[in-house]
């Protein structure tokens, strides 16, 4: 993404990206429910997941670094959880706090955020103990963050501009 893209204008560039995947999973989702997939479809769908899953590191590591300016050191993601609490803005604050768990788990694989995603289930998307599919050498957090749900790329993302507008308008 270009690096003088704003918040507003790489989410958008970011949803532009991952809609074509979010399309072929759902066709794939479909045909799933009638027929048993061939080789070909599941590889597709495969990479499909996997396409997604990079976006959603992508968009939020960029979220990250975009605004890591409003704190002065530290975790952002603690301190824009803490800070969001403070103003009374719990869902967000959770809300942000679960996308950076999933978005760290994708990145990542099991770990601090994966055990604290199981102990602590959310409903913004499901969590998994352990990958279904074969593990991915390249991308071996394939399968723990279910980001096929029809609303988890739109939840992260609204999540990410929300949030936005709260840091801009402090």
């Amino acid at each position: 993404m270009d690096t003088t893209q704003n918040v507003p204008d790489r989410v958008s560039s970011a949803r532009a990206t991952a809609k074509p995947f979010q399309d072929r999973i759902s066709e794939i989702l479909e045909l799933s429910a009638a027929q048993t997939l061939s080789d070909s479809l599941r590889e597709d769908l495969r990479a499909a997941t996997v396409a997604l899953e990079l976006a959603t590191v992508d968009i939020y590591s960029a979220f990250e670094s975009q605004m890591q300016h409003h704190f002065k050191r530290g975790p952002f993601s603690r301190k824009l959880k803490n800070l969001l609490i403070d103003a009374g803005k719990t869902d967000l604050a959770d809300r942000v706090h679960h996308y950076y768990l999933a978005a760290n788990v994708l990145k990542h694989g099991k770990g601090a955020s994966h055990r604290e995603l199981l102990g602590a289930p959310t409903p913004l998307y499901d969590v998994k103990a352990a990958q279904d599919d074969a593990v991915d050498d390249d991308h071996p957090a394939t399968g723990l963050i279910d980001v096929t749900g029809a609303g988890f790329f739109a939840g992260l993302t609204d999540t990410i501009l929300e949030a936005y507008q709260f840091l801009e308008k402090k």
